[in-house]
């Protein structure tokens, strides 16, 4: 088996060039990206969808570096977005900073618990196997 997440897509599916239908993960520890918002490194939470959502990718990435994993280890992205926000919109954004990397993607509409959030990110992802970095 391979170090990296391996994307499943069944045949009978719809095969989307954006995301793959399921990811197997490599044997090992995980990590959990809590819920990240548009917020700058002092709080502020950023104007508009789009710089919203490139910046909660920054900081999932910025999460993902500090425990010593990468982008090409997520097996799961789960993305929030508020309510009557455009998915399509979003997603342009989100390919300005995660590329055209393919993992198993979930989009939900909620109501957002912070006030002005338009979307909120998690990941769940694996770890090389040449071991663990990690800050706490």
């Amino acid at each position: 088996m391979t170090s990296f997440p391996t994307p499943i897509n069944p045949p009978e599916l719809f095969q989307s060039p954006a995301f793959a239908q399921g990811m197997i993960a490599p044997a090992g520890p995980t990590l959990y990206v809590g819920g990240q918002n548009g917020t700058d490194g002092s709080g502020a939470l950023l104007d508009g969808l789009g710089a919203q959502t490139e910046q909660a990718l920054r900081n999932v990435l910025a999460v993902l570096a500090e425990a010593g994993t990468g982008p090409e280890y997520v097996v799961k992205l789960t993305i929030y977005l508020a309510t009557g926000i455009d998915p399509g919109e979003a997603y342009a954004a989100t390919a300005t900073v995660w590329g055209n990397r393919r993992t198993a993607v979930t989009v939900l509409a909620v109501t957002p618990a912070r006030a002005g959030a338009l979307v909120e990110i998690e990941a769940v992802a694996a770890f090389p196997q040449q071991g663990l970095g990690g800050g706490a």
